[in-house]
């Protein structure tokens, strides 16, 4: 329901909502704010075939560095956005993550894998305005989708069918529904009077960016280390090609204008850098904070991103986060603009997101506390507890994750799925590439296809997928059953069927964001399950 609390969110009269319409701009949906979680929901909209305009007070990308690490999850989801070509030669593989403490004794080497559960790395490290950049070319390579910059949202209201927004320069846009994806200072969150949740970490902290003369492993300049310093705790971090980041703790009481002058910074990064070695590109002060909005959805006004969550930054998810809401956001937009669902499904977002972030916050927060300690006593004590239990372990233990909260899910859903190489007998690559990573899909273990009833799943655009030792294709006789919505293919290191076995599953609905709707030891249940969600009335 509209929040009648604010004069702008009321709920205009039916002669006002005429009125409004005939002279708004109209698109299915408005997007708010034009960053990597605004521009990657408008692109995935876009990629379904709904009209979107984004907003963006800006008069053009912000163009300067601030998230700078993704995970191989959302190294996937830019893989279905067939980004990956563009943006592979600007990334960073991260191998290690390194914490030391003032004295430069090891606490802590978490070791990250090349290839993870998503087919991907554990960690790239990269350079924002190189993301936006991709995102922006495809963006406006969509006809369907509009970027309008310079334009700063300046009123919202809801009706029964639309939301209207109003702009600084006298512009009108109606729109189906809106997201506001305007950062942590959120318009839309404000205008809705969503307040936000305060997890108690708060810390300023100074943020300079390089652009380098010379290769980072050519200075001897970590890739990553965070300096557990009670003197100045310290980060360390090689952002992407010939970039590095340093992050210091500030005290309350120094003066942030002072600590962002050219000279103070080649004093604090004095041990690693000269100003031979490079440029400064960019010196900032932020509160490092962790704040949870109580609502992310009102009426037909969602939030994602910032504007519904922020988190320190020491377990690099931030930016994970955000494109995480927009993946969930888009394909339940999808169902209910095209009347599979209603749109209570959208009610789902928030209960399957925010106690996955309330658990990445909370992991980030430790983390920070950890990093952050400024009493000698305590961080002594943190470094013998720390390098004893580093000495007790052959590898550290790997931070996992949690899975989505309760939603839309029938059995067995909630955990992200895997993916991994296979082969048409064609040709060999990731799934998603070898098969289509778009819409839904149902992972097949290859002893179950002959049960399942093709006709249906095909109708509703299921990609059915079928797992075997060796591949069939499309055509060949163990794909015959299920004609042209599936295709049985080889898993060459047994990355699916190990999986559907741990899961103890023949099969496994997957959704268009890579979470898992439904699994269990019988296909053609599992296949009943997803076909009741995608039959509209059902």
């Amino acid at each position: 329901m509209p929040n009648t609390r604010h004069p702008e969110n009321r709920t205009p009269s039916p002669s006002e909502s005429a009125e409004a319409t005939e002279s708004a701009e109209i698109a299915e949906i408005a997007v708010v704010g034009c960053g990597p979680v605004g521009m990657t929901l408008a692109a995935l909209l876009g990629k379904a075939g709904h009209s979107v305009v984004v907003l963006e007070r800006y008069p053009g990308l912000y163009g300067l560095p601030r998230a700078a690490s993704f995970d191989g999850e959302i190294m996937r989801a830019l893989q279905g956005l067939g980004l990956v070509d563009e943006l592979a030669p600007t990334l960073r593989t991260q191998d290690a993550y390194e914490w030391r403490n003032g004295a430069g004794d090891l606490l802590i080497r978490q070791v990250f894998r090349t290839v993870g559960a998503s087919g991907w790395a554990d960690l790239y490290k990269f350079h924002q305005p190189d993301l936006e950049t991709a995102l922006h070319s495809l963006c406006t390579s969509m006809p369907n989708v509009d970027l309008r910059f310079g334009t700063t949202v300046t009123g919202l209201s809801q009706g029964r069918d639309q939301v209207t927004l109003n702009t600084s320069d006298g512009a009108t846009f109606a729109a189906r529904y809106v997201i506001g994806c305007d950062g942590g200072n959120s318009f839309v969150r404000n205008a809705l009077g969503v307040e936000q949740d305060d997890l108690g970490f708060s810390e300023p902290w100074l943020v300079c960016d390089f652009t380098l003369r010379r290769p980072a492993a050519e200075l001897g300049l970590p890739s990553m280390l965070q300096i557990g310093d009670p003197e100045g705790p310290t980060t360390v971090i090689t952002t992407g090609a010939e970039r590095q980041r340093f992050c210091f703790l500030l005290d309350d009481g120094d003066d942030l204008e002072r600590e962002r002058a050219a000279d103070g910074v080649w004093s604090r990064v004095g041990r690693y850098l000269s100003r031979d070695d490079a440029d400064i590109a960019r010196t900032a002060t932020y509160t490092f904070q962790s704040l949870i909005a109580r609502r992310w959805r009102d009426g037909r006004v969602l939030l994602a991103g910032d504007a519904a969550h922020q988190m320190p930054p020491f377990l690099g998810q931030g930016l994970c986060s955000g494109i995480r809401d927009a993946l969930n956001i888009a394909f339940k937009l999808d169902l209910v603009l095209r009347g599979v669902r209603g749109a209570e499904v959208l009610d789902t977002y928030q209960s399957e997101r925010e106690p996955h972030v309330r658990g990445v916050t909370a992991t980030s927060m430790e983390l920070g506390r950890q990093h952050t300690l400024r009493d000698p006593v305590l961080a002594r004590e943190r470094d013998r507890t720390l390098m004893a239990h580093r000495r007790a372990l052959r590898e550290p233990d790997r931070i996992r994750l949690p899975d989505l909260g309760p939603g839309l899910f029938a059995s067995g859903g909630g955990r992200l799925s895997v993916q991994g190489r296979v082969s048409d007998g064609r040709r060999t690559g990731l799934l998603d590439d070898i098969v289509g990573g778009d819409g839904f899909r149902l992972l097949v273990a290859e002893q179950a296809l002959p049960l399942l009833n093709r006709a249906p799943l095909s109708d509703l655009g299921v990609t059915v997928v079928g797992f075997g030792p060796t591949p069939t294709g499309p055509t060949a006789t163990g794909a015959a059953a299920l004609g042209a919505a599936g295709t049985v293919v080889a898993d060459p290191d047994g990355t699916h069927r190990r999986w559907l076995s741990d899961l103890g599953a023949t099969a496994a609905a997957v959704r268009p964001d890579n979470y898992v709707y439904a699994a269990g030891p019988d296909a053609v249940t599992v296949a009943n399950q997803l076909l009741a969600l995608l039959t509209p009335g059902t």
